[in-house]
């Protein structure tokens, strides 16, 4: 059967063993289901656009800590200070900032294609396809923000990193995955960035809401305007970057103005695009949305320089000796993200998973097991973007509190990393076996894609 065909949660038809009749009986939900086949070519896609991102942000990311523990650490500093901008405007910004509220926004904005596409017509538009990654996500949200408080009940201020350990850097984790998990099956993968997909809705909620420090209406009822006037051109299919630019530029300008953090701009104006082609253009059938098209224009330039240049700008943290490093484990702010990302982000997806898949009786993947859905829990703990990002909204870019939890998100994801790795090599054997049985299915599909092909090419003679 096609596998577009498939759903997740379908009647088998079986005779009755005593009179033979047939009855329907239903089939268990697959907790780790197969992506139609145009979704997983899209994630394919995806996925090797994020590795090479991911790749990118390794680079600039050790090249900072590089740089500010070399002799020429005040350069790096000095650097980071520069500012820019129209003092009038109260956009004089430094570039560590711009970093943050500029750059992210096209990180945001991409996001925020990616998300309506899988609302609107991905797999997560099936609420059978979608309640696993939802969980999972929530979960992974959830549990490291407790663990976060319960290690940091009593320091004053300190609660207000609780989200720092709650996100995962997908392009960070795609980067460890094409090191050590080249094998790993399609359903994991699809897995993993559907539940980076629904960690990125979260974040995004978590930022506007807990992190906003005052809110100022006038600018933000001035950025309906410019959001309105983009919103009503890209439904009309307009793609003209002199007349999208500047509202979207103005769009940020005012919700930055606001106080609300300039990033969710970025998710308003992601949220404007349609997906799916209206009836006047066309419809469905006639191709892609809109949303489609600027994916692929812009997720290159935030996977391929946005991000990286927000590492290299915000993830330069002093080590100052093995002191530096023995606070991760003594002072209560460090230890609680240390301790969310490797313990509490794997504890709260697998929980969640768990608990899924035992209200919905859903079965893992046959030649799949719990380990494997461990492996990527253990995975998602690598939180380095957003982390770093939640901790200068938290305790003030440049403090040192905010280079403390630099420092703990960067072990943090280390260590996470590393004990993927591991769990993820010993399942190798296995992972081998999935990917020959997956190639031999997809060969074996097209072959007879193109069989029907040539059979209704051939010519008909009247008898």
């Amino acid at each position: 059967m096609d596998a577009e065909c498939r759903e997740a949660w379908s009647a088998v038809v079986e005779p009755d063993p005593g009179n033979g009749a047939p009855v329907t009986t239903p089939r268990r939900l697959s907790l780790l289901g197969p992506a139609s086949r145009a979704e997983a070519r899209r994630i394919a896609d995806i996925l090797r656009k994020e590795t090479i991102g991911g790749a990118l942000l390794l680079v600039a990311a050790v090249a900072a800590l590089a740089w500010a523990n070399s002799p020429w650490s005040e350069a790096y500093a000095g650097l980071r200070s520069v500012t820019v901008g129209p003092a009038g405007l109260h956009l004089d910004l430094n570039l560590a900032e711009w970093a943050s509220d500029g750059l992210l926004a096209v990180f945001f904005f991409v996001a925020g294609l990616e998300l309506k596409r899988e609302f609107v017509a991905g797999d997560l538009r099936d609420p059978r396809r979608a309640v696993v990654p939802v969980a999972a996500a929530v979960g992974g949200v959830i549990v490291p923000a407790l663990l976060y408080l319960l290690v940091n009940t009593f320091p004053d201020g300190a609660a207000r990193g609780w989200a720092t350990p709650t996100a995962t850097d997908i392009a960070f984790a795609l980067a460890v995955l094409a090191v050590v998990g080249r094998r790993l099956p399609a359903a994991l993968r699809t897995f993993l960035l559907t539940l980076a997909v629904v960690d990125d809705l979260l974040a995004i909620v978590i930022i506007a809401v807990f992190y906003t420090s005052h809110l100022s209406v006038v600018p933000l009822l001035a950025a309906l305007a410019p959001l309105g006037a983009f919103t009503v051109l890209v439904r009309r299919r307009v793609r003209s970057w002199w007349l999208l630019l500047p509202l979207a530029v103005v769009t940020w300008g005012l919700v930055h103005a606001s106080g609300v953090h300039a990033t969710v701009a970025g998710v308003l104006l992601g949220f404007a695009v349609p997906v799916l082609r209206s009836e006047k253009a066309g419809g469905p059938e006639a191709g892609p949305g809109l949303a489609e098209h600027f994916e692929h224009r812009f997720r290159p330039i935030s996977a391929g320089v946005a991000v990286p240049l927000f590492a290299f700008l915000s993830a330069g943290v002093p080590l100052n000796g093995l002191g530096e490093v023995a606070n991760l484990f003594t002072d209560p702010v460090p230890l609680g993200v240390v301790a969310g990302l490797v313990v509490g982000k794997p504890l709260g997806i697998m929980t969640a998973t768990w608990l899924t898949a035992r209200f919905t009786r859903a079965d893992i993947d046959e030649g799949l097991a719990w380990v494997d859905v461990a492996g990527l829990a253990i995975l998602s703990g690598i939180g380095f973007t957003v982390s770093l990002l939640i901790g200068e909204l938290a305790f003030g870019s440049g403090t040192p509190r905010d280079a403390q939890v630099k420092l703990a998100v960067l072990a943090g994801s280390l260590i996470a990393a590393l004990l993927a790795t591991v769990v993820l090599r010993l399942r190798d054997r296995a992972y081998r076996r999935l990917a020959e049985a997956e190639r031999a299915e997809a060969e074996h599909a097209e072959s007879e894609r193109a069989g029907t092909v040539a059979t209704r090419d051939l010519p008909s003679y009247g008898g």
